[in-house]
């Protein structure tokens, strides 16, 4: 079982090389249309924002949360998938109700330049956060980190995405992501088979965690709670793919993407807390299912992980040559320009992962803290109508996100204890409640005084 899985990986990547079609149109580049202008179909949108969102880091970290903290692990993290359904809603009322064509058009009408900059910033950090990330899951597949097959099997894998999202834009990302979908359901189902056939789990091993709400399971599920009102809207993987198709089509993909997605991060993270109910101390997750599971479960684990991690990569790079080329207009619109941003932000990706910090969590820690900036524009500018927020609300909310996440990335990481010894996830509460409760607070005083001001300017 030894060459299992890189033979698995060789033949994925031969089959999504295929698969792809050369874009010979903006529209199908950066767009994800046909060559005639057709829009994705429901079952594509659907498949495409599912494989998208289930990237490598995060199967890993919803079984590495339920090895720890037990099934409450697990269902903070599915908790965030919620997100598909506030991200719907922010879709539906961007585009059908307001009449913007992307999120940059509307953050520039509400407060110009500095609502693209905060944005575009935020986004960006986001794109190159997930190319590491998913680079760095492969690696860690295949080999020991520093090892000579750890660094070629990043950069094959690097080379081969790259390749595929370069030859077809958006369009291949697509048509790609169904193919790639199908296999990790069929891969998940046959795991979950093995998994309780086995007879390796039990309720009472989901269970072996009470539910204590001090504890950081329950905690974690707090802040996803608060966070998924606006983490949806930083995440351009899937907002772009809320621009693709007419309404209807549009609005159930995100209601279906929803419970797909929960059910999938639910299935593979109780792997983790069946795990974490069998470890002994000092014992790795990794370690543990190979005992409990044997090989052959075990390769179709890391096999679901590879899909993923391509899944995810190919859509980040289409997205960020949208992000540069087509919504910040960096560049002239061409094919040209869109492939040679993939190729800038892939060696972004590389080099975090081979010069950079090699700790899944801290690598993604800032951008989702960061994003809850976007919590008070979509409660009073975009649902509210809200038109006269001014910009200093806007800036003075994203300058205390950022702060929010930076403090959180280095008491997470150990180089501060400003804020005690309190676990990390405790940590984390307590600066999205301050982000967001001060956000809020700082529109509704701007929003205030631009009411008083406009009445003092009638009198």
């Amino acid at each position: 079982m030894g060459y299992a899985l890189p033979v698995f990986a060789v033949l994925i990547a031969v089959i999504s090389v295929s698969l792809s079609p050369k874009a010979v149109t903006e529209g199908s580049f950066f767009r994800g249309l046909s060559d005639s202008g057709r829009q994705p179909g429901l079952l594509t949108l659907v498949f495409s924002q599912v494989t998208t969102w289930i990237f490598a880091r995060s199967l890993m970290n919803a079984a590495i949360l339920g090895f720890y903290y037990g099934i409450w692990g697990t269902l903070a993290y599915a908790a965030y998938y919620l997100s598909f359904l506030t991200g719907g809603r922010i879709i539906d009322s961007l585009r059908f109700e307001h009449g913007f064509d992307s999120i940059q058009a509307f953050l520039d009408a509400r407060f110009g330049s500095w609502g693209t900059a905060c944005y575009n910033f935020v986004v960006a950090i986001r794109l190159v956060s997930e190319v590491f990330a998913n680079l760095l899951v492969i690696g860690i597949l295949f080999g020991v980190a520093g090892s000579g097959i750890y660094s070629l099997t990043i950069i094959g894998f690097a080379v081969v995405t790259l390749l595929y999202s370069m030859l077809g834009g958006l369009q291949a990302s697509m048509r790609t992501d169904v193919f790639q979908m199908v296999v990790f359901i069929v891969l998940l189902v046959l795991l979950a088979i093995l998994t309780t056939g086995g007879g390796f789990a039990s309720l009472q091993d989901l269970w072996f965690k009470p539910f204590v709400i001090s504890e950081p399971g329950p905690i974690l599920l707090l802040v996803a709670l608060l966070q998924i009102w606006s983490y949806p809207m930083h995440d351009p993987v899937m907002m772009d793919r809320g621009f693709l198709a007419d309404r209807q089509t549009t609005r159930r993909s995100f209601e279906h993407a929803a419970w797909i997605s929960v059910l999938c991060i639910l299935v593979f993270g109780s792997l983790g807390v069946i795990a974490g109910a069998h470890a002994s101390a000092g014992q790795s997750m990794n370690t543990v299912l190979l005992a409990l599971l044997g090989t052959v479960p075990m390769v179709i684990f890391n096999a679901a992980l590879v899909v993923s991690a391509m899944s995810t990569l190919d859509s980040a790079l289409s997205s960020a040559a949208k992000l540069l080329v087509v919504d910040m207009r960096w560049c002239k619109l061409s094919l040209k320009n869109g492939r040679l941003v993939m190729l800038g932000f892939m060696l972004s990706g590389l080099a975090l992962v081979f010069l950079g910090n090699k700790d899944l969590s801290s690598a993604v820690a800032v951008s989702g803290t960061a994003s809850m900036y976007l919590a008070p524009v979509v409660f009073f500018s975009l649902w509210g109508g809200r038109r006269d927020i001014p910009v200093w609300s806007y800036v003075s909310a994203f300058v205390i996100a950022l702060g929010g996440a930076i403090l959180y990335f280095i008491e997470s990481s150990g180089y501060s204890h400003f804020l005690g010894d309190y676990h990390k996830y405790t940590k984390l509460l307590l600066i999205s409640v301050f982000v967001l409760v001060t956000s809020c607070g700082l529109y509704w005083v701007g929003g205030r005084r631009s009411q008083v001001a406009a009445l003092s300017g009638r009198s």
